[in-house]
């Protein structure tokens, strides 16, 4: 009854366990049918930080991902790239494109400027700034890639959040320009349940986020964003009852970076329980 998990993790990225074949073991455990690959993506400089795969390594996470799909043949196994936009680095991504037959790309803002916001070290720069202006920078740079095209779903909407730092403002204003965006290009948005297992405690996007979102008919995914195989669909009953007490019914599938016609119905809350931990 799980929707597909379309965010996960693999050690390539050096902060994550459990090789991709153990994440497919434990989706066909909990009963999850499909299941995407996502891996921090190389950048065009290797060593542009320490939580990400070298552009050397790509082809043995293709392998990897390659390896699970014929031990877990019961779960239909995706692979895509969760890509950071900065701009400047547009052609990079569109290289990356190219470079293998993938499923999806997930477009997520880590950085503003020379600053990872979801850092735990960079937590002492957030007492130099005003919430709410952090917030206004993320969200343009979340709206140039909602309107690049460059992505098939925008990761994690609402990041900044993580660490429970928030703006006192009513933060509608700049949502509306990137759900704007999105629903032009046709971007989905996930719901991400590591915010959950964050300090915000909180569901990535917030409610008021993504009723936006179903007011402009924008698409959504789930994802855990794990990086544990025993987060596989963690906390999806709640992402589920968040989708529809937001007006939604289902959720879009990719493949070949293509969404499918096939949208997966969102079933009762009620009939959908998350696997134990």
């Amino acid at each position: 009854m799980l929707p597909p998990d379309y965010h996960m993790h693999t050690p390539l990225c050096r902060h994550a366990v459990g090789e991709p074949v153990d994440y497919a073991r434990r989706a066909r455990e909990v009963g999850i049918r499909e299941i995407g690959f996502s891996d921090h993506s190389p950048m065009a400089r290797d060593n542009f930080d320490n939580w990400r795969m070298q552009d050397r390594q790509l082809t043995d996470y293709i392998a990897r991902v390659e390896h699970a799909r014929r031990e877990v043949p019961e779960v239909n196994i995706l692979i895509g790239l969760e890509v950071d936009y900065i701009p400047g680095h547009e052609e990079w991504i569109q290289q990356l494109s190219e470079r293998h037959s993938w499923d999806y790309f997930i477009g997520s803002v880590h950085y503003i400027s020379d600053w990872a916001i979801d850092d735990p070290q960079t937590i002492p720069r957030w007492r130099e700034h005003d919430p709410y202006d952090v917030w206004q920078r993320y969200f343009k740079l979340l709206t140039e890639a909602a309107a690049s095209g460059l992505f098939n779903i925008i990761g994690h909407a609402d990041l900044p959040k993580k660490f429970d730092i928030r703006p006192q403002q009513d933060c509608a204003s700049l949502y509306a320009p990137f759900l704007d965006a999105a629903a032009s290009s046709g971007t989905a948005v996930e719901l991400n349940t590591a915010g959950l297992r964050k300090d915000c405690r909180e569901i990535y996007p917030n409610p008021q986020l993504l009723a936006m979102a179903r007011d402009r008919s924008v698409p959504i995914t789930f994802g855990s964003d794990a990086h544990d195989p025993r987060e596989v669909g963690a906390d999806f009953s709640e992402a589920v009852e968040l989708a529809q007490r937001s007006g939604y019914r289902s959720s879009v599938r990719f493949e070949q970076r293509q969404r499918l016609d096939d949208a997966i119905s969102l079933p009762r809350a009620k009939e959908v329980s998350s696997p134990a931990k």
